[in-house]
């Protein structure tokens, strides 16, 4: 039986992926982003609903200055970005690839009806982009 190349986001997303809600230090979210080896991760309520994103680029600064004056990192909530570019798992991955050139996210979070199903980095993309190039 031959596997058919992935051709939407639902089929290289990382499923239940990362996410943090708003009140966790920036020291817990830099620490989850590493262990994950992810650059950002969506912001969530209660209800598993998206309210926004942070990258590391967000909190580098601030993480930055907490070391060096010894301080206490702001929340999650503080920094976070609540505009967020998203995906939704049947967006084609060739116009996924094609939005992601250039200075877009590395990361987008993969939303149905506003809760947060998924994660998709550009890692992905690229591996499904060799599979589809292997595949002519």
């Amino acid at each position: 039986m031959t596997r058919s190349s992935p051709a939407v986001v639902g089929d290289i997303m990382i499923g239940d992926g990362y996410r943090v809600t708003a009140n966790i230090s920036i020291s817990a979210l830099a620490d989850g982003l590493a262990r994950h080896r992810l650059p950002g991760a969506p912001v969530v309520d209660a209800q598993d609903r998206l309210i926004g994103f942070i990258s590391e680029q967000d909190v580098l600064g601030q993480l930055l200055d907490s070391a060096y004056h010894c301080g206490q990192p702001s929340l999650v909530g503080e920094l976070m970005r609540d505009e967020v570019l998203t995906v939704t798992p049947d967006k084609s991955i060739v116009d996924l690839a094609e939005s992601m050139r250039g200075e877009r996210p590395k990361v987008y979070p993969v939303v149905d009806d506003g809760h947060v199903i998924g994660l998709v980095t550009r890692r992905e993309v690229l591996a499904a982009l060799l599979v589809m190039r292997n595949r002519c």
